[in-house]
């Protein structure tokens, strides 16, 4: 162990010695005009250093500004993204007043169609649950005057009769429905038909007439049924529709075919209701008389 101690260099002699060499290399730095070993020792050593951390403070920077950029394209695509939500809502919006506004002027043309009659607004509210509104509830009922047997209007012309009647509400039977049976007559030649509805034919956009006579007045397609004065139900001059199809029966006496209706009874929303019947009109007409 003393042989060690005394061969080993005390700690002061080689702090000397370091302290000689730095001041030999300053000194040769500074006769060399700084291109000395210590610049050539910096330039692999300190350097480098520098420019890692100059880089990472970049790369750090640059992330920074990313993060930023990001939190903005952010907010922008959230704010641009409320814009397109009102936007749509205010569309659909437009688009449902829009379709509305249709309806009402439709409703209003027909209204003055028939503007001898008096008549009480209402809306459709529910239907037998089937794809045809063959048979429907209105939102009007005997508070509002309505009663059994009021013809209703529609699309371009009739829709149904009352059938049953609440205080806030009234059914209707359809012309389309199974059940329907309608005295007609074609405008241009007076000759009288029974109109009869048919689901089966609904999804062809059909109602059938029937009992039509086979004599000379020529009738063709597109001919305009009306219901007759003879209905005991309806009012006399109610639109129906149109005739599609027309060919004689085998008896030869009468003729048959199919109506196109005046209403789209895959879509109802709004209808007229006459507040008068036709047992209403010829009572009116009996006081009338004896007046």
């Amino acid at each position: 162990m003393k042989i060690e101690n005394q061969n080993r260099i005390p700690s002061k002699y080689i702090l000397l010695i370091l302290i000689i060499i730095c001041g030999i290399l300053l000194g040769v730095e500074k006769f060399s005009g700084g291109r000395g070993p210590l610049r050539l020792l910096g330039s692999y050593t300190v350097i480098p250093m520098q420019n890692g951390i100059s880089s990472i403070g970049r790369w750090m920077g640059d992330l920074t500004d990313n993060f930023k950029t990001l939190d903005e394209l952010k907010k922008e695509n959230d704010t641009l993204q409320s814009r397109l939500d009102e936007m749509t809502i205010d569309n659909t919006r437009l688009r449902q007043e829009q379709y509305e506004l249709e309806r009402l002027q439709e409703l209003y043309k027909l209204d003055q169609n028939y503007a001898d009659y008096e008549k009480v607004g209402a809306h459709v509210i529910a239907n037998n649950g089937t794809n045809w509104f063959n048979s429907f509830t209105i939102d009007k009922g005997s508070n509002d005057g309505i009663k059994e047997d009021m013809n209703v209007l529609a699309g371009s012309g009739l829709a149904g009769i009352v059938t049953e009647v609440g205080p806030t509400y009234a059914q209707v039977r359809a012309v389309i429905d199974d059940e329907s049976n309608i005295s007609g007559m074609v405008l241009s030649t007076s000759d009288l038909c029974m109109v009869r509805g048919d689901l089966k034919l609904m999804s062809d956009g059909r109602i059938r007439f029937e009992k039509l006579p086979n004599n000379d007045n020529k009738i063709d397609v597109g001919e305009q049924v009306v219901t007759s004065h003879i209905s005991s139900k309806f009012l006399q001059g109610i639109f129906i529709g149109y005739i599609s199809e027309i060919e004689v029966d085998s008896n030869n006496l009468t003729r048959s075919g199919y109506i196109t209706p005046a209403v789209n009874f895959s879509n109802l929303q709004e209808v007229l209701v006459i507040t008068s019947t036709k047992q209403d009109l010829i009572d009116g007409s009996k006081e009338g008389k004896e007046e």
